[in-house]
């Protein structure tokens, strides 16, 4: 993994971490940090040594949203440009939610605007009980457009109307409460809570793991009828047949560990 400006990396065992490393304003994301984010993402999904991803925050916050300086040049933008750049957030967050291994999202502190989406693009959310949470773009005379269809999926088509045209403030039992967080844990317990559930994914079959996020994303909302019946018993089929879902069969038959299990 390259050097990055905005971003910090670290990887042990299966299990990358991506720091957003702008402590000083809050981490808040500006062109160099969409660059680099969408880029590490991309490389991970296609490294076979890591099996989970953890996205974190430098510093007090999680993500504070766009970069005020940032949000100034864009001010002198042309038409083009301006949905170029909107273009580039949209597919860093979509390279978190499409991405094949797991997303953690480690929330050590408050998160608005574009950091809730940062957070509702990632799979399993654990987050400080003092952590709040905002989307702010309202009180700015904006929308919460590029992050909205993970963050209507993360929250809920109700809670989304509310907050997104109220620009309340909430906390992190009512995160939980709607179902943006996961798990809800004293700062102190953060990174325990982090580590037993990447212990847990990368416990399981990578293929399995990779699949079934594939598939909550393309079955969620679609209609039960005969061409989803087909696809989904198709899915079930293909994967038995695998090498990993035979192995993962007679491994249990044979009371063996797995071959993908990794050493302690």
């Amino acid at each position: 993994m390259n050097a990055f400006e905005t971003l910090a990396f670290a990887q042990h065992g299966a299990v990358a971490t991506l720091t957003l490393n702008r402590p000083d304003v809050r981490n808040a994301f500006n062109e160099t940090v969409i660059a680099e984010l969408t880029g590490a993402f991309r490389a991970l999904a296609d490294e076979p040594s890591v099996r989970a991803i953890v996205l974190s925050g430098n510093g007090p916050a999680f993500c504070a949203g766009a970069d005020l300086n940032w949000m100034k040049k864009m001010a002198g933008y042309s038409d083009d440009e301006n949905r170029a750049d909107a273009l580039r957030l949209a597919e860093m967050l979509r390279a978190i939610y499409t991405c094949p291994k797991p997303v953690i999202a480690r929330v050590q502190g408050d998160t608005y605007a574009g950091g809730v989406g940062l957070v509702a693009a990632c799979d399993i959310v654990v987050a400080v009980d003092t952590a709040n949470f905002c989307l702010s773009e309202a009180k700015l005379g904006l929308i919460p457009a590029t992050i909205s269809p993970y963050v209507i999926r993360a929250l809920g088509e109700q809670a989304s109307r509310r907050y997104f045209i109220t620009a309340e403030r909430f906390s992190a039992a009512e995160a939980h409460r709607l179902g943006l967080v996961h798990e809800l844990v004293s700062a102190d317990a953060l990174d325990t809570k982090v580590a037993d559930i990447t212990a847990a994914l990368v416990a399981n079959s990578p293929n399995a793991v990779r699949e079934s996020k594939r598939l909550v994303r393309e079955v969620s909302g679609a209609a039960v009828n005969d061409a989803l019946l087909a696809d989904t018993a198709e899915r079930i089929a293909a994967i038995r047949a695998s090498e990993e879902g035979r192995e993962g069969v007679q491994s249990f038959l044979g009371k063996r560990k797995p071959n993908w299990l990794l050493p302690a």
